[in-house]
């Protein structure tokens, strides 16, 4: 059997200004990119009560956007379109059927479907009818909603940075 033998006692404390670590600190949060806010980004959603995976008939025409879902589940008859502010300018429409009790409108369920809804859709004007086993939810949009309120017309648009690329170009 071999016996090592003890380590003799040695002092590991490291000399360092902690001034000049802070100061370095400093230095490098003043070099990083500061993240901008993208407000746009889920600031309307709409969730249904069904599974993540449901197969759902979304059809947009020029004055809404239609959610057809063919279900089984007993919803209930009446059902209601509920609109919740979870963050100041982020608007979820939540569509329960009043029968059931839920208490949950406010928290966040992960496997459910969801979809992203434009600016130009009027959540607080949200419907839902629920007849022969089928589901529709009916979200409408702003008539008079404009895309160059404050949209610079994106990266097809004239407001592209001035590189007057305003027209698609297909290269083969």
């Amino acid at each position: 059997m071999k016996v090592h033998p003890a380590p003799k006692k040695r002092n590991i404390a490291l000399r360092y200004d902690v001034a000049s670590v802070i100061s370095e600190a400093t230095a490098l949060a003043c070099r990083q990119k500061k993240l901008r806010r993208l407000p746009h980004i889920f600031a309307k959603v709409l969730e249904l009560p069904f599974r993540a995976d449901a197969d759902v008939s979304v059809v947009e025409t020029a004055d809404c956007f239609r959610f057809v879902v063919d279900t089984d589940d007993g919803i209930g008859g009446d059902v209601r379109a509920h609109t919740v502010e979870i963050y100041p300018g982020v608007t979820k429409i939540v569509v329960r059927g009043n029968d059931v009790v839920d208490l949950s409108v406010d928290e966040l369920e992960l496997d459910l479907w969801r979809f992203r809804l434009p600016e130009a859709t009027v959540p607080e004007r949200a419907s839902a009818v629920y007849s022969e086993g089928e589901l529709v939810v009916t979200v409408p949009k702003d008539a008079n909603f404009d895309v160059s309120d404050g949209e610079d017309g994106g990266v097809w648009g004239e407001g592209n940075g001035g590189i007057g690329a305003g027209r698609f170009v297909l290269v083969l």
